[in-house]
């Protein structure tokens, strides 16, 4: 290269999977700046594995709740437990756990800034451009880098001009509300407890939750109808519920992607990761982890482009996620597909649940973020009853 960039690597973007590609870079040797904007906080309900701890070296103080269990509740109101056996849920809250890993980062050597994504663009020497603002009334700056990682959310800004049909993606919006919960809560609520409600009238396409965040809690809904009232209906949701006199914190919304975009890297210099390559799990919504592993398999990619110079390495990163998971998502998109487009498939859905395999398998393919293949009369029976459910030839009610 004809020219010496500012940067090896500049990270749009500093979330779970940018601040994660950003750590790993830098402790590669990489001279890396992780670019994020300033106060935003995405709407998540907060739930992770144990295994996201152990791989990503992540101290368990960040938790600030354990879900020992999930409560299913069908449109008729049936209620499911799931109890988590020996594992957990563990559940973090975003504005704090972000923070820790954009922080480690940092302490790593990423220089860190705080400033707004404008353009990205490709230079004839082969080297990226990366225009940012610090607030909205400041200069444009520019920095040059031998590699951009866009891992600025959704609706990225990276993506869309970068990568082909990367404006492109199909999305579920979300919103929640974070509460305080009263010291003399008398709601149905346990501090222990994960509530999902598939009820169309809280979520056309999706679902609604309750999760517990230690002294708070995050309660909320998503939909992929644009037109779907969201804060209405999570107004509604808790009158339904028992916690409308709670005392709410703050509101956050977004949109999250559910399917993984076709292609993450423009053939040159730029990849994109996280919620700009659109790697949350359909039916479940569960994004965090599967960020963080998008954001190190970015960084792997990226570390073997600037080592060889050959930018084919920047296929690599959504070679070895879908490798990892492709199969788990495709299998979770067709449930949401089936599963969720009714409400009298949603009680089919909810029923179940209430099957001892079902829950013994959900569990540990969660706990473990692959398939479980060790008991392949267990997957039979769930097959043979997935079926009869959705046929329509086993009662939907207990």
């Amino acid at each position: 290269m004809s020219t010496e960039p500012d940067f090896d690597v500049v990270v749009v973007g500093g979330g779970p999977s940018g601040a994660t590609a950003a750590h790993d870079l830098t402790m590669q040797g990489h001279k890396v700046m992780l670019l994020d904007k300033a106060g935003r906080i995405k709407p998540c309900g907060g739930a992770v594995p144990p295994r996201l701890l152990k791989d990503f070296d992540i101290p368990e103080s960040l938790l600030v709740a354990h879900a020992k269990s999930a409560r299913i509740i069908a449109p008729s109101n049936t209620k499911v437990n799931m109890p988590c056996g020996d594992g957990y849920v563990g559940m973090v809250d975003r504005d704090q756990f972000d923070e820790w890993l954009r922080t480690r980062a940092s302490e790593a050597g990423a220089t860190r800034v705080t400033g707004k994504c404008e353009d990205v663009l490709d230079r004839p020497d082969g080297l990226a451009t990366v225009a940012y603002r610090t607030d909205r009334n400041a200069k444009l700056t520019t920095v040059t880098a031998r590699c951009v990682i866009g891992a600025d959310g959704a609706r990225s800004r990276v993506a869309q001009q970068c990568i082909p049909n990367g404006e492109n993606v199909k999305c579920v919006f979300a919103y929640h509300e974070i509460v305080k919960v009263p010291e003399d809560n008398t709601a149905d609520y346990e501090p222990d407890r994960c509530d999902v409600y598939y009820q169309g009238h809280l979520s056309p396409d999706f679902y609604a939750w309750v999760f517990p965040h230690g002294k708070t809690a995050s309660i909320g809904l998503g939909s992929a109808n644009k037109g779907f009232p969201l804060r209405e209906t999570t107004k509604l949701m808790r009158e339904q519920t028992g916690f409308s006199k709670w005392e709410t914190i703050r509101k956050e919304g977004a949109p999250i992607p559910l399917k993984p975009l076709k292609r993450w890297d423009n053939g040159r210099n730029v990849l994109v990761a996280g919620d700009a390559a659109g790697v949350v799990a359909p039916s479940s919504g569960e994004g965090i982890y599967y960020a963080m592993y998008a954001g190190r398999m970015s960084a792997d990619a990226v570390n073997q482009f600037l080592v060889t110079g050959n930018a084919k390495a920047l296929r690599g990163a959504r070679k070895a996620f879908m490798k990892a998971h492709g199969r788990v998502f495709w299998i979770l998109g067709v449930m949401q597909y089936f599963w969720y487009s009714s409400d009298k498939r949603r009680e089919r859905f909810v029923k179940m649940c209430d099957d001892p395999d079902v829950q013994r398998l959900t569990w540990e393919a969660y706990m473990n973020k692959e398939l479980v293949r060790r008991d392949p009369m267990a997957h039979i029976r769930i097959f043979i009853k997935d079926t009869a459910h959705l046929l329509g030839l086993r009662p939907a009610k207990a």
